[in-house]
């Protein structure tokens, strides 16, 4: 598999992950996700979940399992988050690895193909996703609203370095 197709998200959501649906799940015959946190679920840096974030994920748990997947080391700040959410979790992750990823798969107890790994990173997120073979997501990242909007540099490089890799990165692929 080539570079290009390793960071080849399945999907590319417009918006933060607030945008990602049951629908979408349905008809990408989805019946599991992995989501990364950081930036994912909530802006970095913070250990509280948006007032929307609660029920968005009631909804999709509804039509999916759900896990937590994230790099963080802070046990405690991604332990606090899934507690809020009352989901399952792993912390340090280290992705791109495929081990904690596929840890969270065989809990679901559902094929690969029917879990995606939901993430605002093409080299962590979407580049373990694709390893493992599940479908993959990238979203917009969830900043802080009492922060100006930014682009983080690093986000900014690896669109680029993906897309000079081989990934088309065109919203709602």
């Amino acid at each position: 598999m080539s570079w290009g197709e390793l960071l080849q998200p399945d999907l590319i959501v417009h918006g933060p992950v607030l945008k990602l649906t049951p629908d979408v799940l349905q008809r990408h015959r989805l019946k599991g996700l992995v989501l990364d946190v950081d930036e994912t679920l909530v802006p970095i840096r913070m250990a509280e979940v948006s007032a929307e974030l609660l029920p968005w994920v009631n909804e999709l748990r509804q039509v999916a399992n759900l896990w937590l997947v994230s790099n963080n080391i802070s046990e405690g700040r991604i332990q606090r988050i899934a507690k809020t959410l009352d989901l399952p979790y792993i912390a340090g992750a280290g992705k791109p690895s495929r081990r904690k990823l596929r840890r969270a798969v065989e809990a679901m107890a559902l094929p690969v193909e029917q879990v995606a790994m939901v993430g605002d990173r093409l080299f962590t997120d979407v580049l373990a996703g694709n390893r493992l073979g599940m479908f993959t997501i990238l979203v917009e990242p969830m900043v802080n609203p009492n922060e100006a909007v930014r682009r983080s540099p690093l986000h900014s490089f690896e669109v680029w370095l993906s897309q000079a890799l081989g990934a088309s990165l065109i919203p709602g692929k």
